[in-house]
């Protein structure tokens, strides 16, 4: 008796698949609003720093001890800040801080200032000196605008673009007063070099205020070195997701041409979590760990407080890994999307690592209140660049993270238990 003989299903070809409308309306939609998302999300925060500018930290400091000038005593120094400071700010993009030096330098090394305008001690000697009928040349006087590169090269740019335009104006406003009363000069009028020096007397000097290391990128390490971070948790916990899924026999696994299926383990949802949780964890050490050797010990990037920064690599990386498993175990297939916007893509342009937090809009100054970028970065910044300050961000981080990692954990097994309790076993695939 011979078998049957069997008929080979006849293959589909690829132009039957294309001409086919439901063939393209999921990833069609998904791919659209990802492109549309995107291009707002980002081209949005980036767009126009200077128009959104909002309150922009900057310090306001005083030295100068005054003079007697006429017989009276004087301090320009204390008006010419107080002008600056009360100086009319409709759109409040400046948060001026009128400080001591010691408070000024305070705030500069915990990243709390974004620059500091500083009237030094004998500027008013110096303004009465141009006065002078001496035959010798008086000093310019000089403010001193202070930088801090550490918070980030656009941030303390924009910092010392308004303190030398605020020092300009001043400059301006003064001269128009020492112009109006200065006597003309014995024999004749003044030369025109005189009239120029007193209508624009002030000489601005930029310094750095807070110096960082020469290997620091100009205050863009600390947001690569975050963004290591985040990407080694988020692409660490879907390799592990998936790896795992095959292993217990929940996918399939394709290797070029080969593609195979092993057996089905009997686990549930909340067990299956547990084990990514762990993996996840246990391999946060080891890409945290590679991070630092690659950036510090390969490629020489300035790095202080060591074993600080690895225990605060290792658990940034572990929360974020936890907390991509947790949205994977609760949305399945898509979860590698909500967890790549809620990781990466909102994260980065609100993060305040590249454009400041008071250059960007309202929704995304919102969005880094609580998103996990803008976190680990302010405690990344305050290790390599604050001397690992607390004020500098860095308790706040360690606080973030501790409430990401409550958060995913309270998540996921509760999830996990409730579509285990329901019968939402993954051992029965339903078929569409």
């Amino acid at each position: 008796m011979t078998s049957p003989q069997r008929t080979a299903p006849t293959q589909v070809r690829a132009a039957q698949v294309l001409r086919n409308p439901k063939a393209w309306y999921f990833p069609g939609g998904i791919v659209a609003l990802l492109a549309l998302l995107l291009s707002l999300l980002y081209l949005g925060g980036v767009a126009d720093p200077n128009g959104n500018l909002h309150r922009l930290p900057i310090g306001l400091v005083n030295a100068d001890r005054g003079a007697t000038v006429a017989g009276h005593p004087t301090n320009l120094g204390a008006q010419l800040t107080s002008g600056i400071a009360g100086a009319p700010d409709p759109k409040e993009q400046v948060s001026w801080r009128l400080l001591d030096q010691a408070s000024a330098q305070d705030g500069l090394a915990s990243g709390k200032l974004d620059g500091v305008l500083e009237v030094p001690d004998g500027f008013t000697a110096a303004v009465a000196a141009l006065g002078s009928t001496s035959a010798q040349s008086p000093a310019r006087p000089t403010v001193n605008v202070l930088t801090n590169p550490g918070v980030g090269s656009l941030a303390s740019s924009l910092a010392s673009s308004i303190n030398q335009a605020a020092a300009h104006q001043a400059s301006l406003q003064l001269g128009g007063s020492l112009t109006a009363a200065a006597a003309p000069a014995p024999g004749g009028a003044q030369s025109s070099a005189e009239r120029l020096l007193l209508a624009d007397p002030i000489t601005v000097v930029v310094q750095v205020g807070h110096p960082i290391g020469m290997h620091s990128g100009l205050g863009l390490t600390a947001f690569y070195y975050t963004l290591l971070l985040v990407l080694s948790g988020f692409l660490g916990a879907n390799i592990i997701s998936n790896g795992l899924d095959v292993g217990l026999g929940y996918a399939d696994s394709e290797l070029g041409p080969w593609h195979t299926r092993r057996p089905v383990v009997p686990i549930n949802r909340t067990q299956t979590l547990l084990a990514k949780w762990g993996m996840s964890v246990v391999l946060a050490a080891v890409t945290s760990t590679l991070v630092m050797v690659g950036g510090i010990a390969i490629i020489g990037i300035d790095a202080s407080h060591l074993p600080l920064l690895w225990v605060f690599s290792f658990c940034a990386t572990a929360a974020v890994g936890l907390g991509v498993q947790a949205i994977n175990a609760a949305f399945g297939g898509i979860g590698q999307l909500v967890s790549m916007f809620i990781f990466v893509a909102v994260a980065l342009p609100s993060s305040g690592a590249t454009i400041p937090l008071q250059a960007l809009p309202t929704f995304y100054r919102w969005l880094a209140v609580f998103e996990p970028m803008r976190q680990l970065s302010d405690g990344t910044r305050a290790i390599l660049y604050f001397d690992a300050r607390a004020d500098a961000g860095l308790i706040r981080a360690w606080i973030m993270i501790a409430i990401a990692v409550v958060l995913a954990l309270a998540f996921g097994l509760a999830i996990t238990r409730y579509y285990d309790r329901k019968g939402l076993h993954r051992m029965v695939p339903k078929i569409a």
